[in-house]
């Protein structure tokens, strides 16, 4: 008897001294080097990465999130898949055609929040006579480097507006970080971007070199009839004062798709609460550099459609529950 209550009393002892530690925030925090990979210098995702690396590391010191550069969705998508990043941003097209395709490791990708949405962007000289995507036929267009979200959609808006990709037009494999350029010195005749309000590179340009916004409201039905792969555009609306120097005091339709942080269903859970926990939270200051992360709002970002929420960001949420 007396071994027995020696033995009940060490456990209560035990206990005890587990619920002291973890009141006292004794376990263990996430540390050590984690890779987010983002998207081309000049575009949202690098700029986005930049400010919520800041705020990781108020939040979680022990964490040394190092950033590296992509061409876009899918190849953000093919870092996180290949072990070369733990966390990414890819738009919600570019993971559900990751899985269509059965790409390596697309079972395994989870969601820890919707973020902003992107907004389709077609970028004309101002005195071009372009008024829609299908006059699009037999000039220059850059299309988004391969391996990007750009590509992709701008693959299937040319499609929605009557024109092949290869035949059609002369498409030019370039990204955020080279086609305002191209257009400026009149090597390319129009351009499409997918990103969020406002891009710098697009103010940059249009700082130097009149541009005008071709709208794309017109093709968000003929979009839609493609099927599934398409489900995840929306008709949208850019506002009057996402580029001032642009469109004089115009909106412009145009369509949308939302963007989400992803990672591994294997991820450390802990990190992943953590990573999440900061995201949300920065929503604030990161929005005052980037206005599309003003978007990003705890009761929205749990609709990480086509990917289930990971188990870390899944607790986070419920934490935060009222």
């Amino acid at each position: 008897c007396r071994a027995l209550r020696a033995a009940i009393a060490a456990l209560i002892a035990l206990g005890l001294l587990l619920w002291w530690l973890l009141s006292m925030g004794g376990a263990p925090s996430p540390g050590g080097r984690v890779t987010l990979a983002t998207g081309v210098p000049t575009g949202v995702y690098a700029r986005y990465g930049e400010l919520l690396k800041q705020d990781l590391s108020s939040d979680m010191p022990g964490v040394d999130l190092r950033l590296t550069r992509s061409e876009g969705s899918i190849d953000n998508l093919r870092q996180l898949t290949s072990g070369r990043a733990e966390f990414t941003i890819a738009t919600a097209d570019a993971v559900a055609t990751y899985q269509m395709q059965g790409e390596p490791g697309a079972d395994r990708l989870r969601a820890c929040a919707r973020l902003y949405d992107d907004y389709l962007q077609l970028v004309v000289p101002k005195g071009s006579t372009v008024r829609s995507a299908k006059e699009l036929r037999g000039l220059r267009v850059g299309v988004g480097t391969d391996g990007s979200g750009v590509q992709l959609i701008t693959r299937r808006l040319l499609e929605a507006a009557g024109l092949d990709f290869d035949r059609d037009v002369e498409p030019v494999r370039a990204g955020i970080d080279r086609m305002p350029g191209l257009l400026e010195h009149g090597r390319l005749d129009a351009f499409f971007w997918s990103g969020g309000l406002p891009t710098g590179a697009l103010q940059q340009l249009a700082k130097r070199f009149p541009v005008r916004l071709v709208q794309l409201g017109d093709l968000v039905e003929p979009l839609h009839r493609q099927g599934e792969r398409t489900r995840y555009y929306r008709a949208a609306v850019m506002p009057a004062d996402a580029y001032p120097r642009v469109q004089d005091g115009q909106a412009v339709k145009t369509i949308a798709v939302a963007n989400l942080l992803v990672t591994m269903d294997g991820e450390d859970a802990a990190l992943t609460e953590g990573v999440t926990r900061a995201l949300i939270r920065s929503r604030d200051g990161i929005g005052r550099a980037v206005h599309a992360a003003q978007k990003v709002d705890l009761r929205t970002a749990v609709f990480t459609d086509p990917l289930a929420l990971h188990e870390g960001a899944r607790r986070y949420y419920v934490s935060e529950k009222p």
